[in-house]
This record gives C-alpha cells, structure tokens and sequence, in this order.
C-alpha cells in the first residue's frame, strides 16, 4: 500500500495532506524518514509521523457538523477564536478533521471526520461531489453574472465555473458547484459588485444540511457515507426550511 494511503486509511489526513507530511520529511518508516510520494509500507512496517506511531483506526468517524457564521475551519488558531472543531465532543475529536473547508463567514454544512479516504473521495475535484450554496445578497443579483458563471469566469489567475443556479428571489440564489475553490462564490460576487449578506452551504452530494441547527452536528447515516463514496453525485435539492414561501424554479445549467 503506498504511504499517503496508509496515513490516511489511518485517519491521520486525506491523501493530500498526508502527502504534504511525507515531502516535510515529518513520516518515518522503520526508523527512516522518507520524503518520496512513491513509498509503499507493508504489513509489519513500523509506520511514525513527528514521533508517533500511526495505527489503524479502531473506529470511524463521519460527522455533518452546521458551521455557524464567525468559526474557523482549523484545528488551533493562535487568536483564540472560535473553531468548528470545537462544536464536537471532545471523546470524539481525537483524529478528527474537515473534509473541504468553509470561510470564515460563511455558514453550513461540512464534514468531519477520521478517514482520510472518505475526506479524499468527498475533496477531491475528479470525484465531482457536488456543492450547492444559498447566497443571499443585500441587493438585486445580476442575472449576467449567473450566466457569465455558467460559462466560466477567469479572475485572478483562477477559473471559475458555475455548474447551475436557480433564482429564488431578486437578491437570493441557489449555486451548484462541483468544485468550489477558495472563497470562489465571494470572489466571483466581488467582481461584480455584489455584496453577499450571507452565504450558507445547504448540501453536499446527496446530504443536505436540512433542520441541523446552527452549531450542532449528527453522524452521517450508512446510505449516506456509501452515497458520498459513488463519483460524480448529482442531487437537486429543496431548501425548504430554510427558505419559505419561496417557490421552485427551472435549474438553469451550462
């Protein structure tokens, strides 16, 4: 087995970040440091990350945590402020990280867990899992830049893409994204003028964030954990509960 799939069949990391644990020279095997994202460990191999040894989980863990507006996605921040991590027992936080990751002010749904192939399959942007977010500005959003997004915006060096979006008011939407980058609806938003006053993640594959109050979590269902593992989840969710009185309207795709 190669080692970034050792680390994270070991819930130390997704594959991403155990591979950026190998290249820092922080992963031993048998006492040696490797640095090669090649490396394959075998049954018996003696396996340390900074001076720990690294041990096949006993239990996994998948949580859907609600992420309120003014907490960060991190495992210790030197500022004191709030972290998501924080919102979870503290019996169950012991190899615990976020699968994807969420602004500081946005709001919504995110993954934790300790099985990094779960964190890779759910991250990675060939599994095609998508997003869908409700944006809610302080004004009217333009319909050119929905359709500008649908088609693709470059801004920065980055590219952006919208896969649909479905207008619930003048100043809300629904985005389906299939991989978001970082502060990419912002970023998007800001290019156009338009003033986000709240973002919120209501879904993710076919798990929706649904009645999870803000701050609370509960664990991903069996069908739910298998669902998320299926490439390329395609889901149209309802955001009743969230929005009422809204009606629903056709998905307008690129």
């Amino acid at each position: 087995m190669r080692l970034n799939a050792f680390l994270a069949k070991a819930g130390l990391a997704s594959r991403r970040g155990a591979e950026k644990l190998i290249a820092a020279g922080k992963v031993k095997v048998n006492g040696a440091t490797v640095t090669s994202l090649g490396t394959k460990v075998a049954e018996g191999d003696v396996v340390t990350c900074g001076g720990e040894r690294v041990a096949p989980l006993s239990r996994r863990v998948y949580l859907a945590v609600n992420k309120p507006v003014g907490y960060l996605c991190t495992q210790r921040d030197e500022r004191g402020r709030p972290k998501v991590i924080d919102l979870v027992p503290q019996e169950l936080r012991p190899g615990l990280f976020h699968a994807g990751r969420l602004d500081y002010m946005s709001a919504g749904l995110i993954f934790y867990t300790n099985d990094g192939e779960f964190a890779n399959a759910v991250t990675h942007p060939s599994a095609g899992v998508e997003k869908e977010y409700l944006l809610e500005a302080n004004h009217a959003i333009p319909e050119r830049m929905l359709a500008d997004y649908v088609r693709g915006i470059a801004l920065e060096g980055d590219d952006y893409r919208l896969l649909r979006y479905v207008r619930e008011t003048d100043d809300t939407v629904r985005l389906v994204l299939g991989q978001g980058k970082n502060r990419e609806i912002r970023r998007v938003c800001a290019a156009y003028g338009v003033k986000v006053r709240r973002l919120t993640r209501i879904r993710i594959g076919s798990v929706l964030l649904g009645g999870l109050s803000p701050g609370h979590y509960r664990m991903l269902g069996k069908d739910e954990i298998r669902g998320l593992l299926k490439r390329k989840t395609k889901f149209s969710s309802d955001v009743e509960g969230f929005k009422k009185g809204t009606r629903k309207r056709a998905w307008h795709e690129k």
